[in-house]
């Protein structure tokens, strides 16, 4: 496999762009327009810039990687793609409606993969050509600091399927984890639940945002804080996430928090929104309650 196709040129995608064409594979780029491709290509021109600042990579290595990335205006240059990976919003409209056109041009041993978070492998495979050819590769944000792929089988999916993405992965430098296609797969099973109910003690009054952040910071040892994480992962994600783990299992345990569903409503979706948990608006974060 020498080519890989992504669709969805956000944060996700272009990380996902930027560490396949490390990698060594020549990458094809779209969006909605090329000229939203082209711009995410200028992106990670400036982070592989940060990159030679810092002296991780070489001015060579640089001009090499983004000289692989190809933003295009649709999916037929990706007919040439050994593994297509979608990379879109988390909608299942959508992500069906790119599966349907990719499907068109996607080659006959190719591999068409979803980066999904929580959405059913099994069910959007029904809006690709060969279920067997489908598969979840849920990458992390951001993409080329983190070291973890999940790999999630839908019902359909062959071996050797699973066999061209733990190649993929490995070039990459990753470790895969392989999930079962359950609500909210390995980390987000475990993950939003925990967030979700550092809302819920918020909204209880427990404790404040700053010592709910940092007990668990400091007392579990984890990088940052749950509703600091909340705010950089968004507050509408971490809701809709929530919310398919409640309707994929029914167990009220995965019930959103009220006040995680005030702060959507209110459009107080973290950091890209310039307020969450916290207000961004300043030099530094503060507390918005």
């Amino acid at each position: 496999m020498q080519a890989v196709g992504v669709i969805g040129a956000g944060q996700m995608g272009a990380g996902i762009a930027q560490v396949s064409a490390q990698a060594g594979y020549r990458v094809l780029l779209s969006d909605v327009s090329q000229d939203v491709a082209e711009k995410a290509k200028q992106g990670i021109a400036r982070q592989l810039d940060r990159l030679v600042e810092k002296e991780k990579i070489e001015a060579q290595a640089r001009d090499v990687a983004l000289e692989r990335i190809e933003p295009v205006g649709d999916f037929a240059p990706m007919a040439s793609a050994g593994l297509i990976i979608e990379a879109a919003t988390e909608r299942e409209d959508i992500k069906r409606q790119i599966f349907e056109a990719v499907g068109k041009i996607l080659g006959h041993k190719a591999v068409l993969a979803s980066n999904t978070s929580s959405i059913s492998i099994t069910r959007l495979a029904q809006a690709s050509p060969d279920p067997q050819r489908f598969i979840g590769v849920h990458f992390f944000n951001p993409v080329p600091l983190m070291g973890l792929i999940e790999v999630i089988r839908g019902l359909a999916t062959i071996d050797a399927t699973v066999d061209l993405v733990e190649k993929y992965a490995t070039a990459l430098g990753k470790r895969t984890v392989h999930a079962n296609d359950a609500p909210g797969f390995i980390v987000n099973r475990v993950l939003m639940p925990m967030l979700n109910e550092a809302a819920f003690a918020l909204g209880e009054g427990v404790a404040g945002i700053e010592d709910i952040d940092a007990a668990c910071q400091l007392g579990l040892n984890h990088p940052m804080g749950p509703l600091t994480l909340a705010d950089f992962i968004g507050l509408d994600t971490c809701l809709h996430i929530t919310n398919v783990l409640y309707a994929g299992t029914g167990d009220p345990k995965f019930r959103a928090a009220p006040l995680l569903v005030k702060y959507v409503e209110a459009g107080w979706l973290g950091r890209k929104a310039g307020k969450g948990f916290y207000d961004y608006s300043g030099d530094t974060p503060r507390p918005t309650r």
